[in-house]
């Protein structure tokens, strides 16, 4: 078994905050880019509010 150290890491692309590798993300660990659905919906509320925005 792996220490959670030793395991990579990202920084989320929403909230800038260092997230770890989670087991069901092990086959698109490539294609991540947000810590949780949260950060996820906000990111994808802000772009869609940039985008009407005139």
């Amino acid at each position: 078994m792996q220490r959670k150290a030793d395991l990579p890491s990202k920084t989320c692309a929403c909230c800038r905050r260092p997230f770890s590798w989670r087991r069901k993300w092990a086959r698109s660990w490539d294609e991540v880019r947000y810590c949780s659905q949260r950060c996820r919906r906000q990111a994808r509320a802000a772009r869609r509010h940039r985008e009407m925005s005139p």
